[in-house]
């Protein structure tokens, strides 16, 4: 499954579109290398995202196509959650 369809069904993300961007601008690293929307995504792969003033690591427990909202948080397990400083670029 693809990671920006994978980022919205299990609610880690609102929409996809967002997922997408985020990849687009390298923010979306999957075991440690840069992923695009389209990077393929499966069991055991960490990913890490960072979005706003956060770094969500992951760990990917399931792939499903769809999820019940109550479901969804059993397609992963977040392994660490960190808020960070506004960086100047």
């Amino acid at each position: 499954m693809r990671i920006d369809k994978f980022l919205k069904v299990a609610r880690v993300l609102k929409r996809r579109t967002v997922a997408k961007e985020l990849a687009d601008h390298q923010r979306i690293v999957i075991n440690g290398k840069a992923a695009k929307p389209s990077s393929e995504i499966k069991e055991n792969d960490i990913v890490e995202i960072v979005f706003g003033h956060r770094k969500l690591t992951i760990k990917i427990l399931a792939v499903a196509a769809q999820s019940s909202k109550k479901d969804a948080g059993m397609l992963y397990e977040v392994l660490d959650e960190r808020f960070i400083s506004a960086s100047s670029d």
